[in-house]
């Protein structure tokens, strides 16, 4: 088994490698020297799923845009490499928060669970018929599990607002499950809960963007986004909800 993890991590690590390689080939021409997008201020909301934690709201820069072959999408950057279909190849990294303290008495005995490091490759598809994200994440933190995610976004024009609904599915491997929400020999006999070995999860999510035009330069960013979570998920004694909500509201200058 522990080979067979390895030799996943190695085949991630050289995928991640060959599309480092692959940014080189694109011509400095394809891209623009210069910000295009938004840059602003935002208050995120996170709700809790863990027993004995509270909700998280923090006030955080807003991102989303281009500046050459660099990106940033909120909470995910990246770098483009080389052309494929409507988008390109990417590289990139997520900014995570999924990490909890365990100091609160209802998780008595139980070990911090850090903050994950996803990296990865990806893919964003802008068409005809809408946008398709799709990441292939590894955790170069502490669980060493791999995220995979699918995600479908629709356009509607109103007047001075656009509307982004979106749908989606994510898979979290074995490893990254069980990091952050297994319980192990150790930790059952240290606490009030049984020990519990986590598989693979999926999830789905829906979610709907809103960005309305308040002038020319500045804009107003409503998200709500609701993940049903997968069974191996909602199993934990760890875990007391069945979904996950998050979203944020922002306010930002569009560089043209």
């Amino acid at each position: 088994m522990k080979t067979l993890l390895q030799n996943r991590q190695a085949t991630f690590a050289h995928a991640c490698l060959c599309a480092a390689l692959l940014s080189t080939t694109a011509s400095a021409d394809d891209f623009k020297s210069e910000i295009v997008g938004d840059i602003g201020l935002g208050a995120y909301y996170t709700g809790n799923i863990i027993r004995g934690n509270h909700n998280q709201t923090s006030v955080l820069p807003y991102v989303d845009f281009n500046y050459g072959r660099m990106f940033a999408r909120v909470d995910t950057f990246g770098i483009k490499a080389l052309p494929l279909g409507y988008g390109h190849v990417e590289l990139v990294g997520r900014f995570s928060q999924d990490g909890f303290d365990t100091s609160d008495p209802a998780l008595a005995g139980l070990t911090k669970r850090d903050n994950s490091l996803p990296l990865g490759i990806g893919t964003l598809q802008v068409t005809p018929i809408g946008g398709f994200l799709i990441n292939a994440f590894h955790d170069a933190n502490s669980s060493r599990g791999n995220i995979f995610e699918v995600i479908y976004g629709g356009r509607l024009e109103l007047p001075r607002t656009k509307l982004y609904p979106m749908l989606g599915v994510e898979y979290r491997s074995k490893e990254y499950v069980n990091y952050f929400y297994g319980i192990s020999p150790q930790e059952a006999a240290n606490s009030s809960y049984a020990a519990y070995q986590a598989d693979g999860a999926t999830n789905s999510l829906i979610a709907l963007i809103v960005d309305i035009e308040l002038t020319d330069e500045y804009h107003l960013h409503l998200y709500a986004r609701r993940k049903w979570l997968g069974d191996a998920i909602r199993q934990s004694p760890l875990v007391d909800k069945n979904y996950l909500d998050t979203g944020y509201v922002a306010v930002s200058y569009r560089f043209k």
